[in-house]
């Protein structure tokens, strides 16, 4: 893993450990905290649903698993900070980590679904979110608080919502969030709360810190801009694409070489086809996609390009089933925070006779 911060723990495997795995395997799977990753007793660990509803309920992990019908769905996760590194020959991003390309992984998640939940609690009509509060206290804020993020109730009664206690088959590991994770799909992956111990129906948005002031692209990109300033909290996933082999600065082969990736599309909208341009983007080629895994998933894609002697960059770039594509320069994206850098990928390869 290519480790930014110890402790918290943030790291993200090189890209091309992702390349042909539609299941990102739990050791290469990316980390984002926010503070130490607690301990929880799966034992004694209790989920709490309150709030404005009719109901108040206080479940243990066996009550969830046995009371209500499971699911299993292939989503992947992406933090909002992907492929950030891209912004910093534009200007420094203090105090966030420099993420490549990996912050972004596929698991398929078993669990229940939310709204099941939410059901059995009997929400009330002026509840418009749901709040998630985890145990995880904060390093780096103040006052210190846990961590807790909120999601509008529309998409919390959405069926591909998850409350999820294992990953690939497996028991849902510490580090990502056992014995219960919050899985939203289609969202950042800030909202998808690890170690949930508490969910709340609201009339607002939450007021925690990593809802109301972080994760939120600011109102400007000016370059002295402080967290008071506003802007939008982010939700959907923008569209994204990026190459995963070869790797940026390799030394190739002149002629033919496979070049192969990763696109994802947020709500409501599919990857629809990938291309690549060796060229600066005068000339383009299209790449093969793999079949969907889910609607939730991303889609990985090949393709050959034909490589002169010397150096030679290659872009990709992606379009969505509603007719978008990606914006082609970083530098329009910049903003202070780092965030949603989804514009064309780029590398460097060098071809030897």
């Amino acid at each position: 893993m290519v480790v930014h911060e110890a402790e918290p723990y943030n790291a993200e495997p090189p890209t091309s450990a992702l390349a042909g795995q539609r299941l990102t395997g739990l050791d290469a799977f990316y980390s984002r905290n926010h503070g130490p990753v607690p301990s929880v007793d799966p034992d004694t660990w209790r989920l709490t649903v309150d709030g404005l509803v009719t109901h108040r309920l206080h479940l243990s992990l066996g009550q969830l698993r046995d009371s209500y019908p499971v699911q299993t769905l292939v989503a992947t996760l992406q933090c909002a900070g992907n492929r950030r590194q891209g912004f910093l020959a534009f200007g420094d991003i203090p105090g966030e980590a420099p993420w490549g390309g990996a912050a972004v992984s596929t698991a398929e998640w078993t669990g229940m679904r939310l709204s099941d939940l939410l059901t059995d609690a009997e929400v009330h009509e002026a509840a418009k979110h749901v709040e998630f509060l985890a145990p995880d206290v904060a390093v780096g804020i103040r006052p210190a608080q846990p961590y807790g993020s909120s999601i509008p109730v529309e998409k919390a009664r959405a069926a591909e919502v998850m409350l999820a206690w294992a990953m690939n088959g497996e028991a849902l590991p510490a580090a990502h969030g056992a014995p219960v994770r919050v899985v939203v799909p289609g969202y950042i992956g800030a909202r998808s709360v690890k170690w949930v111990e508490r969910i709340t129906a609201l009339p607002d948005p939450s007021a925690n810190y990593f809802q109301a002031v972080a994760y939120r692209l600011p109102a400007s990109n000016a370059r002295r801009q402080t967290l008071t300033d506003g802007g939008v909290a982010l939700t959907n996933i923008a569209l994204n694409c990026d190459i995963l082999r070869p790797d940026d600065g390799a030394v190739l082969g002149v002629g033919q070489t496979a070049v192969t990736g990763y696109a994802l599309a947020g709500e409501g909208r599919e990857v629809a086809r990938v291309e690549l341009s060796i060229d600066e983007g005068r000339t383009w080629q299209q790449t093969e996609l793999d079949d969907r895994s889910s609607p939730w998933a991303w889609r990985h894609w090949q393709s050959m390009v034909d490589l002169p002697v010397g150096n030679s960059q290659i872009i990709a770039r992606a379009w969505d089933s509603s007719g978008a594509t990606q914006p082609a320069l970083a530098s329009e994206l910049w903003n202070p925070k780092g965030y949603v850098n989804n514009s064309w990928a780029r590398i460097i390869v060098t071809a030897e006779g």
